[in-house]
């Protein structure tokens, strides 16, 4: 259990690290917050995966990811499209949109595992 939690600790520190420095090199700096979360924790999660449930287990984690990935990407054009075009609040409108997001990631669901 402490192993397991060192070992996520270093391999998460080190990944976050590593992206922290790449979003540091790219331009413009709005993608440093991308880069450094995402990325990294799905990574060091599915590094950790694969150590300690093995390779089908992470299979399973990897597609849902992607799942959720989609889902999310769906739901922030949808709303970068709504905020530019109405410019309505920004919490009312995500706050709306996660619906979508639910939805979406439902929908994806359905679709692998059925």
């Amino acid at each position: 259990m402490v192993k397991d939690l060192v070992a996520r600790f270093l391999i998460g520190g080190a990944v976050v690290s590593f992206f922290a420095a790449l979003s540091n090199a790219l331009k413009p700096k709005s993608f440093a917050g991308l880069f450094g979360a995402a990325p990294s924790v799905a990574l060091a999660t599915l590094g950790l995966a694969v150590a300690v449930e093995g390779k089908a287990y992470t299979t399973i984690e990897a597609r849902s990811m992607c799942g959720g990935a989609l889902a999310f990407f769906v739901y922030a054009c949808c709303v970068s499209w709504f905020m530019m075009r109405y410019k309505p609040s920004a919490l009312r409108v995500s706050s709306a949109l996660c619906l979508l997001w639910l939805g979406v990631a439902l929908g994806f669901w359905f679709v692998v595992w059925r």
